[in-house]
């Protein structure tokens, strides 16, 4: 969070009002928000051709406390973060690791959820049960989409650290690395816990999580650098972890929700 002070100028710079006595009121001002649509359950399309998700009900709760509207485009991921750095969106949205090389050009929200890597292969798979047996195998392929968590994961915690090594197919879409691995084109899909085990609960036993987890990430959503956005969306953050908010979210979407249904 960033503190704006001009001293030479003795310029106040007066505070939101509060929407309900303790956060700040927008006033129904507009937020312009991006995803991908392509991260379930965080955000997807749904059997009924609607955009759903644990991200899309934090956004619903989010403006109500804060007195704000919100409106929705969609981008492919690897265009959003320079997309919201020129100021083209308000807010990014799709389980985006905070990261400080991603801080340097955007601004992120407090932590709303914090998850861990995992190795996600077909249900029968029998080659390979953690890491180590993955990277050991040559004939062996991961999908990933470039520039995200899983890809570096992957590219360092898994194989050799060169990012053009020809083990790691790339893709455009977190849901074309899954389909790469339901039809056999590829043998790995690195991905948090939170879509893993979505995808999973929905696969009827095709597909499952192998090995130890690989490292925890923490989910923000970003602005561009300076937002006046971020401190009203961190103060509903923290008002909807003190009320269990985010704890209901979470029961819904991960344990309650099944894909497909």
């Amino acid at each position: 969070m960033k503190l704006i002070a001009s001293l030479a100028a003795a310029t106040l710079i007066a505070a939101p009002a509060l929407a309900d006595g303790h956060l700040p009121d927008l006033g129904g001002q507009e937020i312009v928000v991006v995803t991908e649509n392509a991260y379930p359950p965080l955000q997807f399309i749904d059997g009924n051709g609607e955009a759903v998700g644990w991200e899309y009900d934090a956004m619903a709760e989010i403006a109500k406390r804060i007195n704000a509207t919100v409106t929705y485009e969609n981008i492919s991921w690897d265009a959003m973060i320079p997309a919201v750095s020129e100021g083209q969106f308000d807010m990014g949205m799709t389980g985006i690791t905070i990261r400080e090389d991603r801080a340097e050009i955007v601004d992120f929200s407090d932590t709303y959820m914090t998850s861990e890597m995992v190795m996600m292969v077909r249900g029968d798979e029998d080659r390979f049960t953690d890491a180590a047996s993955f990277a050991a195998n040559d004939d062996l392929l991961m999908a990933a989409q470039p520039g995200t968590t899983p890809f570096y994961v992957g590219v360092y915690d898994v194989l050799d650290g060169d990012e053009a090594n020809p083990r790691i197919q790339l893709m455009e879409t977190f849901g074309a690395t899954v389909q790469a691995l339901r039809t056999g084109d590829v043998d790995l899909v690195l991905t948090d816990g939170t879509a893993g085990n979505g995808y999973v609960d929905a696969s009827d036993g095709g597909l499952k999580i192998i090995g130890e987890k690989l490292g925890t990430e923490d989910f923000g959503f970003i602005f561009p650098q300076g937002s006046e956005f971020v401190e009203p969306i961190n103060a509903a953050i923290a008002d909807m972890q003190a009320d269990g908010t985010i704890e209901a979210l979470n029961t819904k979407w991960f344990l309650e929700y099944k894909l497909g249904e």
